[in-house]
């Protein structure tokens, strides 16, 4: 299972480690959620209260290893200058929609409950989980992000694979997501699982969308970044050419510049 083995088949980030190598280790905590304790890892550039940037790992709802992105949260914390909150949400099978959503949004509502700022965002599954979070928040008036970062992001769940699709993320994988986290069909038309289905994006935060040229998902996050910018917010939309869904990896000269962006939003945003 996915779920099993990513900690031993999950290494597309190491050569991604620019920044934060001498952080320590980062702390563990449970956060309640409507759905029970979930733990987050905290790295911290320094001691005392910081600025929060929630982030969500990839892995199609189907891994469960949120230690795949100890790089990036390394890199933002160092470079941000922020607390970074990496989040362990629960995955398929053992769970369905809307459970890894709602945990997200109630991990970062509670972060934000004592007023300290506190930006989100995720990579792939996780970048949609990251829309998810700012709608929810937003409709349920719990907390304002600073900031809303979505990278390489699923956005729509209910559009069916075509086969003979070409790239990383194949048709097969994208229909056993659907079947075993979204195995009723109507729940994927809800915007809290499809951000893109949203019929209002006004009052969202500020947006950083990062697509990739040749990724299967380029279109969601491209069409989502217009969408925002027409509904008056402010966006950031930057496309990497030539490349896939493993975006920074396949181009590292440029992920530098990538990463140095997004980090600097989330710095400015705090």
């Amino acid at each position: 299972m996915m779920r099993a083995t990513a900690r031993f088949t999950v290494s597309y980030g190491d050569g991604l480690r620019f920044a934060g190598r001498d952080l320590p280790a980062p702390d563990r905590v449970l956060v309640p959620t409507r759905h029970g304790k979930v733990p987050v890892f905290l790295y911290r550039p320094a001691p005392g209260p910081l600025p929060i940037h929630v982030h969500l790992h990839g892995g199609a709802f189907l891994m469960r290893y949120p230690a795949m992105d100890d790089w990036w949260c390394r890199y933002v914390a160092a470079t941000a200058g922020v607390v970074v909150a990496n989040v362990d949400f629960e995955v398929a099978p053992r769970v369905a929609y809307p459970v890894a959503q709602q945990q997200a949004h109630d991990v970062a509502a509670a972060l934000a409950g004592d007023g300290t700022p506190v930006s989100v965002g995720g990579f792939s599954s996780g970048g949609g989980l990251a829309a998810s979070v700012a709608l929810q928040a937003r409709d349920s008036g719990s907390f304002t992000p600073t900031l809303q970062v979505l990278g390489i992001p699923s956005l729509d769940l209910s559009a069916e694979p075509r086969d003979g699709e070409p790239g990383m993320i194949s048709p097969e994988l994208r229909r056993l997501v659907r079947r075993v986290y979204l195995p009723d069909p109507a729940t994927r038309l809800e915007p809290y699982a499809s951000p893109l289905l949203a019929a209002d994006l006004t009052g969202l935060p500020p947006a950083v969308v990062l697509t990739a040229e040749r990724d299967v998902l380029r279109a969601e996050g491209d069409a989502y970044a217009h969408r925002l910018r027409a509904s008056g917010i402010r966006v950031v939309h930057d496309v990497t050419p030539g490349v896939d869904h493993y975006f920074l990896t396949e181009d590292p000269v440029r992920a530098r510049s990538t990463m140095a962006m997004v980090a600097g939003e989330i710095r400015d945003a705090a």
